[in-house]
Order: C-alpha cells, then structure tokens, then sequence
C-alpha cells in the first residue's frame, strides 16, 4: 500500500505542476519562473542531502552535470513554461507523457536496432493521439496553438536524449543525478533569467505556485520518484507516466475550469496506448510488483 500511494502521490505532484506552471508562465515570464523552479529544487535537495549525509562532488563530474542539466532539465523545463502561457494544463501533462516514445524511438537510431512492429504501432498511435490534441486545440486558441504545441513536443523529445545519455553517462548514483542536475540547470537558465525579468509584480498568488513548483513538484518529487525505484524497480516506476496526464487533467479541471471533451480523452488514450506498445510496458505485472514491495 505504501508504494501504490507513493506511486499516486508522484503522479499528483507531477500533474500539478502543469497547473502552476499554467497559473505563472504568462504574469513571470517563462525564464524567470523556471529558474526560480530549479533553484528553488537545488535548494531542497541541497537541504535533504546534507540530512542525509549525502556528498555531490559537482566539480568530479561537472560536465556531465550540465549535459544532464540542460536535456532532462533546462530546455524541456523552459519550453514547457513558454506552452504553459497559451495551453491547457491538460494539453501540456498529455503531450508531456510522449517523452518515453521519443526516449525509445530515439534509442533504436541510437543503437541501431530495427524498430518491431508493436514500436511502429505504438509511434501511430503516438502521432495519432498528438494530431486529436492539435485539432482540438486548433479550435480553442487558433493557429497560435501550433508553435506551443510544437514546444511542448520538442520537451518530450529533450527528455527521450537524457534518458538515452544517462545510458554512456558516468555512474553517478540517482540522487545525485537528480541534485547535480538542478544545480547545472539553475547555472545555465540563470543569464536568460536576468535578461527576461517579471512582466508583472510577483504577488502572493504568482509566489505561492513558484514555491510549490519548486520545492513540492521537482524537489521532494525526485526523491519520492527515487525512493519509488528502489523500492519497486524503474520499470514499474515508469507507469507514473501514465498516471500524471490523469492528474494534470483533473487540476486544470478543478481549479481553472477548464473543458474536458472527447477530444482530450481521446488524445490520452491514444497517446497512452502508444507509450505503452512502445515501451513493452505491462500495467499488470508494474501492479504486481508494487504490490510485491509493500508485503
């Protein structure tokens, strides 16, 4: 049981941090908003390493630091803000949840490996469910929709290259990825935050969601996400991608009102059953599992 609302309570903090994002992105200004998140998430995992005892040695692997900074972090994060001031919350977690597709089909031209049927499926499906998205909100925004789409497209594919390059990268442990990573990030977001300052004041209800971003939905989320793989495998851990578009629907809902049709069930479902072809991911044995490690 401890796993399973783990597992849920990841899936929350992720989906709702389209949500925050969506709430800040226009008022702060992507740049801004998004070193604020990874400073603010540096500086808790700074906080629960040193309770920990836990040691960084940034400067030992420096570079790989930045690499991991800029492709799991920085650029996803900053094109996802930029979406955030035109997309629904929605929009954003379903798109988002593309990435492990890319992760694969990126690794087949990586490693060479012919693409099997099921992966040709599961990108169809991908593009399939993407296209019901766009169409859908083709019709709300108009065409301004298109380049945020594409942003948010171009995130998912960002996180696909770091998946793939933790695969040659040094054998740094988790935390430690996930720490080093947000200080690379914070460190290369940090000039085009001075030069991209707030486009209105920073009040309480700008503040509050940047706090939460930070601190709750990156920070303490890596090390429950952390935790999660330990406890159940990476494997089952994955099926919070299916769970976060899930959550990030039912916030924007919830607390901005906004619509949910058949297009955006559809889209998730399509986008879903691509992942899930795609990755040979298995609901049935992820819940095994995570029922395994809480007896």
């Amino acid at each position: 049981m401890a796993s399973l609302l783990s597992l849920f309570a990841l899936a929350a903090l992720w989906g709702s941090s389209f949500l925050f994002m969506r709430i800040a992105a226009l008022p702060m200004g992507p740049a801004l908003m998004i070193e604020a998140r990874v400073g603010l998430a540096a500086v808790t995992l700074l906080i629960v390493a040193i309770i920990l005892r836990k040691s960084l040695s940034f400067l030992s692997h420096v570079k790989h630091y930045f690499i991991l900074g800029l492709f799991s972090t920085a650029l996803p994060f900053i094109l996802i803000a930029y979406a955030a001031q035109t997309l629904n919350a929605s929009t954003l977690s379903i798109l988002n949840s593309t990435a492990p597709i890319w992760g694969a089909l990126i690794g087949a031209f990586w490693g060479r490996n012919p693409l099997t049927r099921s992966v040709l499926l599961g990108l169809a499906l991908g593009v399939l469910g993407v296209s019901v998205l766009v169409g859908k909100e083709a019709r709300l925004v108009g065409i301004d929709a298109i380049v945020p789409m594409c942003c948010s497209v171009m995130a998912a594919f960002c996180y696909g290259i770091a998946t793939n390059y933790t695969k040659i990268a040094p054998k740094v442990p988790s935390f430690n990825n996930a720490h080093g990573s947000m200080w690379g990030a914070t460190i290369l977001l940090l000039p085009l935050a001075l030069l991209m300052p707030a486009r209105e004041p920073i009040t309480l209800e700008i503040g509050l969601p940047v706090l939460a971003l930070g601190i709750f939905c990156t920070g303490l989320a890596y090390v429950l996400y952390f935790r999660l793989v330990d406890d159940i495998g990476a494997a089952s851990a994955l099926s919070v991608t299916f769970l976060v578009p899930v959550f990030g629907i039912l916030w924007g809902h919830l607390f901005l009102g906004e619509p949910v049709g058949w297009n955006t069930l559809i889209g998730t479902l399509l986008v879903l059953s691509g992942t899930s072809l795609v990755t040979g991911f298995s609901v049935t044995r992820a819940v095994r599992n995570v029922r395994r490690a809480d007896e």
